[in-house]
């Protein structure tokens, strides 16, 4: 059987449609409470993409012709509102982990989720052309999801691939994540014991990640693994270097100095240079420059945002000021983060922006913890959003398109993550947070352990230092911070993706050719996320029942 010829649309009406925008609410309504649940339930969020692009297939097919491009806007609706509640789970929760009797208002929860969502929206309309048209980053979410609605769409031998990989990735989960009958991860005594949480993360999403990532970035990634735990953790312990403490503080610090030295260096290398392009459009009437739309307004916007978080939120004037700034740089690390490594670190890059307000104001400790949250939701939006531009990309769909739907699906996380927020408070209290039998919130409770300081300050500085210069000399340098950054048992998983693609690469090139490798690739990340989402929404349902 011949394959389908794709059908793409001919107007901006078939791609953002009414249809497809009520849809998109729809979904991400439900998305958002479950991202809400999840993230605090089990520390950890999976990506929505691969979920929404078939629920949006699905649910358009039903309502009767589409096309690709109405897919792929009505999906970035959906997913936008995910990792807003992300941002939000990942830090705000802190406060009451610190101080039980903190008093946040509902109107300042909405200042900060909603300001950290227009500055998201903001970069990503400034950000896009660079990292997904000039930068040509992976971004191996969108890459799946795009191969997976072009396959699914077209159907033929492929498909079946696909699904059929899918299938196999989302039985696995299955029996790990909920039925527990295949352990999650094979963890080394030997290394634990220094303190590295040394292993294998049992992950057909992170194995196919590194797969469609490619050797070159992977092994740069573990070689910061590497450096991380077998030379600090391990080696500085063995050799009575360092002790336990320190080596730990050590190895946090250098890779954070890492991923916020590659943020400054995108900044000087990337952004600055053409800022005339890109942020033309904040200053120059019917100019759009970089930008996806004319932004003539964004001035007057983070002006406003800036004394809201001064008059609302009570933050200084300074710190309302570094904060705006901030989301610049931390939203380009952002960038290239989730583009190089399909990773989004959101409440690290949140804590690097709080710890520079209190070393430039006399921010208090629940307002640091705002600093974090609007930093952490614009992050994890634009991270989230960049994916499916990048699948826009592919697909040939109007950024400017899916740039709206973006707003509408950011806006609606923004203001149900807050809804849910306030309602788990109301029926479990303050004392669920961090309560491992209830809402763990493992990264909030991060982000409450570092409002004071950088634990290492000097291993910060060397690590700031050596990213700008690895990156100026054109080395990926992000993903070794993130090897040095993450736990060992994520970069080994990753690794093993990339030295697959290696080995496939040498021994069976007409196999990669032919697009076979990354079909399976696609197929078991997006079973892994889909059933991911699925538990999060069984998870979500049960903790309201």
């Amino acid at each position: 059987m011949d394959k389908k010829e794709i059908k793409y649309a001919s107007s901006w009406k078939e791609q953002f449609s009414a249809r497809g925008v009520i849809i998109g609410i729809i979904g991400a309504i439900i998305i958002t409470c479950s991202s809400m649940f999840i993230a605090l339930k089990i520390s950890s969020l999976p990506w929505p993409i691969m979920f929404v692009a078939l629920a949006s297939m699905f649910a358009l097919k039903a309502c009767g012709k589409t096309n690709i491009n109405e897919i792929n806007v009505t999906h970035t609706i959906m997913s936008a509102g995910a990792m807003v509640a992300g941002g939000l789970a990942f830090t705000i929760p802190g406060i009451w982990m610190l101080d039980p009797d903190a008093e946040v208002s509902t109107l300042t929860l909405l200042v900060v989720t909603l300001g950290g969502v227009v500055l998201g929206l903001i970069f990503t309309s400034l950000f896009r052309k660079h990292f997904i048209e000039k930068a040509q980053l992976p971004y191996a979410m969108g890459q799946a999801a795009a191969e997976t609605l072009v396959v699914g769409d077209q159907g033929g031998k492929k498909a079946g691939i696909l699904f059929a990989s899918m299938g196999i990735a989302a039985v696995f989960t299955w029996l790990r994540d909920w039925v527990a009958a295949i352990p999650a991860t094979f963890m080394s005594s030997k290394m634990v014991a220094y303190g590295s949480l040394g292993g294998i993360w049992l992950s057909p999403m992170l194995i196919s990640v590194g797969y469609i990532i490619g050797p070159v970035a992977i092994g740069v990634w573990f070689i910061g693994a590497i450096i991380g735990d077998v030379g600090i953790l391990i080696g500085g312990q063995s050799m009575g270097i360092f002790d336990a403490v320190t080596a730990a503080n050590i190895k946090s610090s250098l890779g954070i100095g890492l991923m916020v030295g590659t943020g400054v260096a995108i900044i000087l290398k990337e952004i600055l240079p053409r800022a005339k392009a890109i942020f033309g459009p904040m200053f120059k009437k019917g100019e759009n420059g970089d930008s996806i739309v004319g932004l003539r307004w964004a001035p007057i916007v983070m002006v406003v945002l800036a004394f809201l978080f001064t008059l609302v939120v009570d933050m200084p004037f300074v710190a309302s000021i570094i904060t705006i700034l901030g989301v610049w740089i931390a939203t380009a690390m952002s960038c290239q983060c989730v583009g190089q490594s399909g990773i989004n670190p959101m409440e690290i890059f949140g804590i690097i922006v709080l710890i520079a307000a209190k070393a430039c104001s006399s921010i208090g400790q629940l307002e640091a913890f705002f600093v974090a949250a609007v930093v952490a939701v614009a992050c994890g939006l634009v991270g989230d959003v960049m994916n499916d531009f990048k699948a826009g990309y592919m697909l040939k769909s109007d950024p400017k398109a899916q740039w709206c739907g973006e707003a509408i699906g950011g806006v609606v996380g923004g203001i149900v993550s807050v809804i849910i927020l306030i309602a788990i408070i109301g029926a479990y209290g303050v004392g669920a947070f961090g309560d491992p039998e209830l809402f763990p919130a493992a990264q909030a409770s991060a982000v409450a352990a570092m409002v004071g300081d950088i634990s290492h300050l000097p291993a910060f500085i060397i690590g700031l230092v050596v990213a700008v210069v690895l990156y100026f000399l054109k080395f990926p340098v992000m993903t070794l911070g993130l090897g040095v950054y993450l736990p060992f048992y994520l970069s080994a998983t990753a690794f093993i993706g990339g030295a697959l693609r290696f080995i496939v690469d040498k021994a069976a090139p007409k196999f990669e050719k032919s697009g076979t490798g990354q079909i399976i690739a696609a197929g078991l990340l997006g079973g892994e996320g889909i059933i991911g989402v699925v538990i999060a929404i069984i998870i979500a349902i049960q903790a309201m029942a």
